[in-house]
């Protein structure tokens, strides 16, 4: 597999071919985000995860194929600075959390919760709740396989809690009985910032990341 998951700013798209759809991953903005374009084989409609930042940077990712919805995954603005120009540019629907949907600058048109669906093409995305980074926060998951998780799940550990014990406990309960005791240790993790990891380099740390609280 050529794909790395490693992208750079200024720098070209990674770009991985799995069952169903190509994945397309660019670094934006000044906080090293991560954007993934989401693009169905079989009808060419696009889903692009977090409008982060430089619209000409995603839009030039984006191309002349359409692109049906920009799911934003949390509230934090470094995750939708380019959210209400890309919405505007391409007529996409804009989907997130009820809870965090008020924080965007644009209209959610699709609100999501836990166990809901999203569609691009004749593909569907599972909406996994994971709370605690944000209120709203979410993650998405294709096949089993293809989890991305915006600043829920990192390489290391689970999103920021801002040393909340209340937050962090739920953040770390979630994302044990939602992702790492649903999923197997196969899946890839396409995290909102930096390097990709899978379950199961993550799962042995477990237990580390409990004791230490963040």
């Amino acid at each position: 597999m050529s794909y790395t998951g490693n992208v750079t700013k200024g720098g070209a798209a990674d770009v991985r071919e799995v069952p169903g759809l190509t994945i397309s991953k660019i670094e934006v903005g000044d906080f090293g985000n991560n954007a993934y374009l989401l693009r169905c084989t079989d009808t060419g409609d696009g889903l692009l995860i977090d409008a982060a930042a430089e619209p000409d940077r995603l839009l030039g990712l984006i191309g002349d194929m359409p692109i049906s919805s920009i799911v934003t995954t949390h509230r934090h603005p470094d995750h939708w600075g380019a959210l209400e120009e890309v919405a505007r540019a391409t007529g996409a629907q804009t989907v997130a959390h009820p809870l965090d949907a008020p924080e965007l600058p644009v209209e959610t048109t699709l609100e999501v919760g836990h166990g809901d669906r999203v569609t691009v093409g004749v593909v569907t995305l599972d909406v996994i709740h994971l709370r605690g980074h944000t209120p709203g926060s979410i993650a998405l998951l294709y096949q089993d396989r293809h989890l991305f998780t915006g600043d829920s799940l990192f390489p290391g550990g689970v999103g920021n809690t801002q040393k909340d014990p209340a937050r962090f406990e739920q953040l770390f309960t979630d994302v044990v009985e939602r992702v790492f005791d649903r999923l197997p240790d196969e899946t890839w993790v396409y995290p909102g910032h930096g390097r990709d990891t899978t379950l199961g380099a993550e799962r042995p740390h477990l237990p580390e990341w409990r004791a230490r609280g963040w």
